[in-house]
């Protein structure tokens, strides 16, 4: 590689060096600043997370291409997964803030938020497995600290759970990237899906299956869903609203690359293992999510529920034309409306279980109806954004041959209205309980408002993806 080549290969990589420029001089700038004045290193990573967005429009026309001898892939999915991430991280510093402001360690809490928003847009470019095993690292390790960030008991043993689970799936992916070595005779995507069809059904099989193990892993997927609903349930509001939402961006478009560019011409029935993964964790999630009177708990399950149906999608890579657009959008309306969510719960922490959130209607109107819509939209209401990206999704998996999966699916966004009604029906209705006043009158006044723009942003900001899919799904067919 030429020195001009490379100079242009890190000039196209200016926004994920906006957000590592970010985090790094965040980290230096925070160990010289006071204690209760580190505000200035929120304040960097939201300008690195605004000038990820403003270069990412910039070259968002541009022709797919990849960088530094085909090992990172700049195309509308990589693309999309960078102004999602930058959009998540601005709408999770302000969500974050009330907990975090003037905190000894907000310096950390921001840098490590950053870093792990890097990891994901890694992974979502990741076109080598070398790229995708640092993606992963990168996506894992800021957010086994943030876990931990409240140094409390259940955060602790969230964190614990989550390391050790992390660093398992870490390692049975190197295994499986060292025999896709061995047997593809390197490590690149365009090699190996020239060099795949040729080798060893069981071996390029056990390989494939580690290093997809995990990638569904920081996706939240089963069967390598448990620590999903602890981690949820421990972590601190804002740390949990990070781990359902950004590493799942770039660990689901992670997968749709490395099925679609290396196990499709290696002739291994992947759709079907696919599938089965999509099945089990939409049902699972859903009914696991019947029982749960712990909110955070209950976003928890519902998290893999999303997953299932964002594999749904992920099935018809190279069958349907709708597959890529269809994930990208759903995608992106799912981390804007799970924040929405995860905003309501940060703004009423001590409020835990869904009789705490009992007639919070006449107490915080806005607060019930971001809550409302959200929710709904979860559950694919139309005119909400996942509304359409789940029919989107749908349809390209019905084009690809799997109709049994779209009627599962369906079956099983019927069947999540039933839980989340049980959290929006007292909330809109029913008398205030004593304990929910008490929640309730504890909170911060500025983290009510704080919050309350977050959930009533991410729920319009859900609604207008719906509304305004078409030119959205245009903007994607790149």
């Amino acid at each position: 590689m030429s020195d001009d080549m490379m100079v242009a290969d890190l000039l196209a990589l200016a926004p994920e060096a906006a957000l590592a420029v970010a985090a790094v001089v965040g980290l230096l700038l925070g160990s010289f600043l006071p204690r209760a004045g580190q505000w200035p290193v929120r304040v960097l990573a939201a300008a690195g997370a605004v000038t990820t967005i403003a270069m990412t429009v910039r070259v968002w026309q541009r022709d797919a291409h990849t960088l530094f001898d085909g090992s990172y892939g700049i195309d509308t999915a990589t693309n999309t997964v960078r102004i999602t991430v930058a959009l998540s991280i601005l709408l999770l510093l302000a969500m974050s803030q009330p907990e975090t402001r003037s905190h000894p360690r907000e310096s950390e809490f921001v840098v490590l938020l950053v870093l792990g928003g890097l990891g994901a847009v890694l992974l979502a470019g990741a076109n080598d497995l070398l790229v995708l095993l640092t993606g992963y690292l990168l996506a894992s390790i800021p957010l086994y600290a943030l876990t931990a960030f409240g140094k409390d008991a259940r955060g602790t043993e969230a964190a614990l759970k989550y390391y050790l689970m992390g660093a398992l799936f870490g390692a049975v992916m190197l295994f499986g990237a060292t025999l896709i070595l061995g047997v593809g005779g390197g490590t690149a995507y365009p090699l190996l899906a020239t060099t795949t069809h040729d080798a060893p059904r069981v071996v390029l099989a056990i390989g494939a299956i580690a290093v997809l193990s995990g990638l569904l892993f920081k996706a939240g997927a089963v069967p390598v869903h448990f620590w999903v609903p602890d981690v949820t349930q421990g972590a601190r509001p804002a740390v949990a609203a990070v781990i359902t939402t950004v590493p799942k961006l770039g660990a689901v478009v992670a997968i749709y690359r490395l099925c679609d560019i290396v196990l499709e011409p290696s002739g291994l029935n992947w759709r079907l293992l696919i599938a089965i993964v999509a099945a089990l964790s939409m049902t699972l999630g859903n009914f696991a999510a019947f029982f749960q009177a712990d909110v955070r708990r209950l976003l928890g399950y519902s998290t893999i529920s999303q997953v299932g149906y964002l594999l749904v999608g992920v099935i018809a890579a190279d069958r349907s034309t709708l597959a890529m657009p269809a994930v990208l959008l759903y995608l992106a309306a799912y981390a804007l409306t799970n924040l929405g969510v995860f905003a309501v719960v940060c703004a009423l922490p001590r409020s835990r279980t869904i009789s705490d959130y009992t007639g919070l209607i006449r107490r915080r109107p806005a607060l019930v109806i971001a809550l409302v819509v959200c929710l709904l939209g979860l559950v694919g209401t139309p005119p909400t954004g996942i509304f359409v990206g789940k029919l989107m999704v749908f349809t390209a998996a019905f084009d690809a041959g799997f109709a049994w999966l779209v009627v599962l699916a369906l079956l099983n966004t019927v069947a999540s209205v039933f839980y989340y009604l049980r959290w929006i029906v007292p909330a809109v209705s029913g008398k205030d309980s004593g304990t929910a006043q008490a929640h309730d009158g504890r909170e911060s006044p500025g983290s009510l408002a704080v919050c309350r723009v977050v959930a009533c942003s991410a729920a319009a900001g859900s609604i207008l993806i719906g509304v305004f899919a078409g030119p959205i799904l245009n903007a994607m067919q790149g």
